[in-house]
């Protein structure tokens, strides 16, 4: 779903960093909201499957064990730099050279959807038949002081955000919701509140980074896979954080760094739990918790901040 040479850039090689629009209340970056009247139409179809995140909250854990689960697992499956774009494309990606909507509105059946968008934002088609049809949703959530460092070094790598500013800058636009899909605290809790009325599995990125192949096993179950523990054993090696930052299909080296400038930070960075230690300052992690359990004060919902 994103450009893979430089030549497909186009006329969007000269352009500044977006503006966040409104869109229902959600702020989203300016040429997301240009496509969105294509979005919000979108048709979905009985047999997809929808992958759900904030940004950040490392969706490529979410796309690789699904890509191998559903295709197979040949080596050269996951080496390749263009797969995950021909086999997984996101909802709301703008040109060039495709809009999202439309790259998979020409994909072949079973589509499996990218999308960050909060739950209310999920074109109505996606529910409308909820009963009939098993329209399947997985919903990865991250806990919200290492998405906050992630989002902030991706902000500063990523041309196609508005510019992050300072970590301390950035840490208060995260708080106050003011990042492209708005709130964490909305986005988690929002998909937390339907998985029970809905076909969703709900995932925690510390779940995968403590025991990848207990998780492999859950969505083998949602997904009513059953495969041999010999091909477990090569999902969980292609799906580890180690082989995919070298990977790639994974790393996005071929973005044009007019898009993702990796000279400033690694597409691929750490992918641990607990490095916003080495970002939050104590009084901003004592502010942070204060903040923390206002928005998050009676869900059920609860995240580990180390494992």
């Amino acid at each position: 779903s994103s450009p893979s040479k430089v030549e497909d850039v186009g006329p969007m090689m000269e352009f500044s960093r977006p503006k966040l629009v409104p869109i229902h209340g959600i702020p989203i970056v300016s040429y997301f909201a240009e496509n969105w009247d294509n979005v919000k139409v979108f048709q979905a179809r009985p047999d997809d499957l929808l992958l759900a995140t904030f940004p950040k909250a490392v969706f490529l854990f979410l796309s690789y064990p699904l890509i191998l689960l559903n295709e197979g697992t040949d080596d050269r499956i996951p080496c390749e730099p263009t797969t995950t774009r021909r086999m997984i494309a996101y909802m709301c990606i703008p040109p060039p050279p495709t809009p999202g909507t439309e790259q998979l509105s020409q994909m072949d059946s079973p589509r499996v959807i990218k999308t960050h968008l909060p739950f209310q934002l999920v074109p109505k088609s996606f529910w409308e038949q909820d009963c009939k049809v098993r329209k399947q949703v997985i919903y990865m959530a991250r806990n919200a002081k290492d998405n906050a460092v992630s989002y902030y070094h991706f902000g500063r790598m990523n041309k196609l955000d508005p510019e992050p500013g300072t970590w301390p800058q950035f840490l208060g636009k995260f708080i106050a919701g003011n990042v492209t899909f708005g709130s964490w605290f909305d986005h988690v809790k929002g998909w937390w509140d339907k998985k029970d009325s809905h076909r969703i599995l709900y995932l925690f990125y510390e779940d995968l980074k403590e025991d990848l192949r207990r998780e492999i096993h859950k969505l083998m179950a949602f997904l009513e896979k059953d495969l041999e523990e010999e091909v477990v054993d090569k999902i969980v090696h292609h799906t580890s954080f180690e082989v995919m930052k070298e990977n790639p299909m994974a790393n996005y080296t071929s973005m044009p760094s007019v898009f993702l400038d990796q000279k400033v930070s690694p597409f691929m960075r750490k992918g641990t739990v607990g490095d916003w230690k080495n970002y939050f300052t104590v009084a901003q992690s004592e502010m942070f918790d204060k903040v923390y359990r206002e928005k998050m004060a009676g869900t059920k919902l609860t995240f580990r901040t180390q494992i």
